[in-house]
């Protein structure tokens, strides 16, 4: 093979890292083989050995890996048979690189899923914590980037909460999807060989086995399904990114982010630069562009095995690398993040956050809505001229636009008044929020 070609087509530099669970999958494979009198119990045990000591080696650092051995599969096989002989070479009985490499990346993507749902759930105790720590503290609502109702920080926080519940749910699921064994589709068509795929999938911790030759070497709807959980993660940790940026901007100054997650300028010694949650906002385009990549991959493949799905691991492995970054920096930073609860109340008073709550009072005493409405327009517009809140317009002057206004209003017109006026289940009051936590951790203790 030409030197260029042989580097072009080899995809060692990159799959090697599925060396643990292709040994795994190997030893399943040749125990049942010696199970079911394929291959010799001297084959077996020698094959044993081999693969034991190319572990050790492996997890040494010992290992020589050679691109004329083209992938993680042949340079597994080679050594093996350097090892023991002939009996590496009886390995590969009823078996194809095609299904093989199918089973080792729904293994390895399998324990990848486990080992995310292990950041998520630390991600989503940060947050439940801080939502408890600040299930009254009142901040603005916005809608379209304006101040629209007082919600308390815990309630915000929260929101994130049910979106990472959400994926967590989802990554469950697609564990669930791809826990199927391709191993004995062999190539495309089967085996003749008497094999027993049952045995491998127990050995290896799958539900069951692929129905159809065809479709088990060919499928990456697990790894496409997978991508797309991992994008909408990363969107909803973008989003959250997003609020920090913001909320640490001065201009807003709702929260400080440990000096540990940020940055200084090279030339202007007054800058702190949030750039953990830039990256994760800027890192979720890649993590789209890893499910975008193996959507194109598939769209055009014919049955069965084709040399494109050579280009499925880069883009899967980098996916799960990135969110499992993210997620492990984002638990950290959430954890550490301090709520400077006077600059959110001062923010509420440049807002008319409680428009609403005035409109409500109005409709409660007679009013319909639609004059209730226009009432407390008419009545911010006195107070903006005044340059003041609502809540500090004299009871005379709110009486103006309405005679329905008594002097209970003024508690309907503060921040805590109108939170706490939303006690429904799902609403910010911080009863509300206290019992959506606990609610959040019993979900949390709750296997999927």
């Amino acid at each position: 093979m030409d030197a260029l070609v042989k580097r072009f087509t080899a995809s060692v530099p990159f799959d090697r890292r599925l060396a643990e669970v292709d040994i795994e999958a190997s030893l399943a494979h040749a125990r049942m083989l010696a199970a079911r009198r394929i291959l010799s119990r001297r084959d077996l045990a020698a094959i044993e050995r081999g693969l034991a000591r190319i572990r050790r080696e492996i997890a040494a650092g010992q290992f020589a890996w050679s691109i004329d051995a083209e992938d993680v599969h042949l340079n597994i096989e080679r050594r093996l048979t350097a090892l023991v002989g002939d009996a590496g070479k009886r390995l590969h009985t009823a078996r194809s690189r095609n299904d093989q490499v199918a089973t080792d990346l729904r293994l390895w993507l399998r324990g990848e899923i486990d080992a995310l749902q292990g950041r998520l759930a630390q991600l989503l105790r940060a947050l439940v914590d801080q939502a408890e720590r600040h299930a009254a503290t009142v901040m603005p609502g916005f809608t379209h980037l304006q101040v629209a109702q007082p919600v308390t920080f815990g309630h915000h926080l929260l929101a994130y909460v049910e979106m990472l519940l959400r994926d967590r749910a989802r990554l469950a699921a697609c564990r669930t999807g791809l826990n199927q064994l391709p191993l004995g589709a062999a190539a495309l068509a089967g085996t003749s060989f008497p094999i027993d795929r049952a045995r491998v999938a127990r050995a290896l911790g799958f539900a069951g086995v692929c129905e159809n030759s065809l479709d088990a070497v060919s499928d990456r709807d697990f790894a496409i399904e997978f991508c797309a959980c991992a994008s909408i993660a990363m969107m909803h940790l973008s989003r959250l990114a997003e609020e920090l940026v913001l909320w640490s901007n001065p201009r807003f100054g709702f929260v400080r982010l440990p000096d540990r997650f940020c940055t200084g300028s090279s030339i202007m010694p007054q800058k702190k630069n949030p750039d953990v949650p830039e990256l994760v906002r800027g890192k979720s385009a890649r993590v789209f562009g890893d499910l975008v990549a193996l959507l194109a991959l598939m769209k055009s493949q014919p049955l069965a095995y084709n040399k494109d799905n050579q280009e499925d691991k880069e883009p899967v492995f980098d996916a799960v690398d990135t969110l499992s970054d993210a997620l492990a920096v984002f638990a950290d930073l959430v954890a550490g993040l301090e709520a400077v609860p006077e600059a959110m109340r001062a923010a509420l008073r440049e807002g008319y956050a409680t428009a609403t709550d005035l409109a409500d009072y109005l409709v409660r005493h007679g009013l319909p809505f639609r004059d209730a409405h226009e009432a407390v327009a008419r009545a911010v517009r006195h107070a903006e001229l005044r340059g003041c809140d609502l809540a500090e317009l004299p009871l005379a002057e709110l009486q103006r636009f309405s005679k329905a206004i008594r002097a209970d209003v003024y508690r309907y017109l503060s921040a805590e008044g109108s939170a706490a006026a939303r006690r429904h289940r799902g609403g910010t009051a911080p009863a509300q929020v206290r019992a959506a936590a606990r609610r959040a951790r019993r979900r949390l203790r709750t296997p999927i």
